[in-house]
């Protein structure tokens, strides 16, 4: 601290810099000069120069002070390097950017005979039908089942070619959309926009055939991606009797940004799912089924759990559900190579002051509010969770603690070798056999599947009350 007014000799006397005069002594101990001391510095009244010697302190090595300049500069180095990597995964975290598969090696293609020859990839090798996306994402086509397999090449059925010229493809992507609209499934449907708290979004309505249906299915996407994800999930939803509501939301690229253009990693989202629930309700809707993918899972869970409108939702169906952030960040460790360090100072990141200015999020948040394991007290809705063992975004262990802490609403059906999202890609009656065994509450069946005794939907409670 320092105070007001006080001299150097710490007295208080104040008033300017004090000096002193003593003599200095050569050789002989003779004064030979008078200096000047001063809280600035030291002078010598005749300009002679007067050096100070001590045998305890001597001088160090000129190398011992380089190496530990050098040394000291590679630690703050690092410590840049570092904090600057981890300031990258965190903006990752939250930005919108589109989620991208490893490229695939094409090989050739017969058309006439609906082959295409493929390099021998984890994508390429996965049996079930597919995306396949070439010419730098302007050409798609649907990919079917293996026809053949040596340890160069994989040979599967070209079961249609949607846009660009797919005999000049050398090289693309696979995903698990497989249609690209709804009229591609062969069922009516409308354009519609919803209103949110963002302004006006998109979304397809695709009615129950043959009459107006109390029951209503909203489906929700998953991050970096698109609606065109959820269009598996119409036929089981369409056959059973649901009309179903395909919505996008903030940040998604067809739903309004935000202001700063960044996920809220469900935290806002849940919003805009809410908003589809009260336009289902002004359709004529009762009863509503929440169904998502991947972070959209986490999405649906958190409309459940937090909407003004949860008395109307009947049950949440879960694909591939990122339930806990924080795990699936650190269980991608291995795929992404980054260092545990670095996930979780990312993570941390991103809930700290620091995040907005930083990752340009909105404001912080809190991703314990993401661990649905975490509050499965305040969990009141039946859930259907479909989960593949070898899912390599989200573990599957966090579905399996969900569903051993709460037996009396939630049920497991796991898959095998579906990998992330590509559950109904790669077993399409499974996945829809488990869905409507759930939806009609058939316990038999679903036990069959692996899923214990079905925990039917609830009744509805009672009309929500609606601000």
């Amino acid at each position: 601290m320092v105070r007001t007014g006080a001299g150097p000799d710490g007295t208080g006397s104040g008033g300017g810099r004090r000096t002193s005069a003593r003599p200095v002594r050569g050789a002989t101990g003779s004064p030979a000069a008078t200096v000047t001391s001063g809280i600035l510095g030291t002078s010598c009244s005749n300009e002679r120069t007067w050096r100070m010697t001590s045998r305890s302190h001597p001088r160090p090595p000129t190398g011992v002070i380089g190496g530990a300049v050098a040394a000291g500069s590679v630690l703050v180095a690092g410590a840049v390097f570092a904090g600057a990597v981890t300031t990258g995964v965190a903006r990752r975290m939250v930005s919108p950017a589109r989620r991208r598969t490893a490229v695939t090696t094409v090989h050739g293609v017969d058309v006439a005979a609906g082959r295409i020859r493929f390099s021998p990839t984890d994508d390429a090798m996965l049996p079930g039908i597919y995306s396949f996306w070439f010419d730098e994402g302007r050409g798609h086509a649907r990919i079917g089942r293996i026809l053949e397999r040596t340890s160069t090449v994989v040979v599967r059925e070209l079961l249609g070619v949607d846009t660009g010229d797919i005999e000049r493809a050398t090289a693309g992507r696979f995903n698990g959309w497989v249609y690209l609209s709804p009229e591609q499934l062969g069922v009516e449907y409308d354009d519609v926009r919803i209103q949110t708290t963002l302004g006006v979004v998109p979304a397809w309505e695709v009615p129950a055939e043959g009459f107006d249906s109390p029951r209503w299915a909203v489906l929700v996407h998953g991050r970096r991606t698109v609606r065109q994800e959820v269009l598996r999930a119409v036929p089981v939803f369409h056959e059973a009797g649901w009309s179903t509501l395909l919505v996008s939301y903030r940040d998604d690229g067809e739903a309004p940004a935000s202001q700063t253009q960044r996920f809220g990693i469900e935290d806002a989202e849940w919003l805009d799912v809410e908003s589809a629930v009260l336009y289902a309700l002004d359709q004529g809707a009762r009863e509503v089924v929440l169904m998502g993918w991947s972070m959209g899972g986490a999405i649906a869970l958190q409309t459940a759990m937090r909407s003004r409108l949860a008395d109307v939702i009947t049950g949440v169906v879960l694909d591939s559900p990122v339930l806990d952030f924080a795990e699936s960040l650190l269980h991608q460790g291995d795929a992404t190579r980054l260092p545990a360090p670095v996930r979780r100072g990312a993570l941390g990141l991103v809930g700290s002051r620091l995040g907005p200015l930083l990752t340009g999020q909105d404001e912080p948040f809190d991703t314990r509010g993401a661990e649905v394991v975490a509050r499965v007290a305040d969990l009141d809705v039946p859930v259907l969770l479909l989960h593949s063992e070898d899912d390599g975004i989200a573990p599957i262990a966090v579905s399996r603690r969900l569903a051993a802490e709460r037996p009396d609403l939630v049920r497991l059906v796991p898959f095998t070798t579906a990998r992330h999202t590509k559950l109904w890609n790669h077993d399409r009656d499974r996945w829809e056999g488990a869905v409507r065994a759930w939806l009609d509450g058939d316990g038999p069946a679903l036990e069959a599947l692996g899923g214990g005794t079905a925990a039917p939907r609830r009744q509805r409670r009672g009309r929500a009350q609606r601000a």
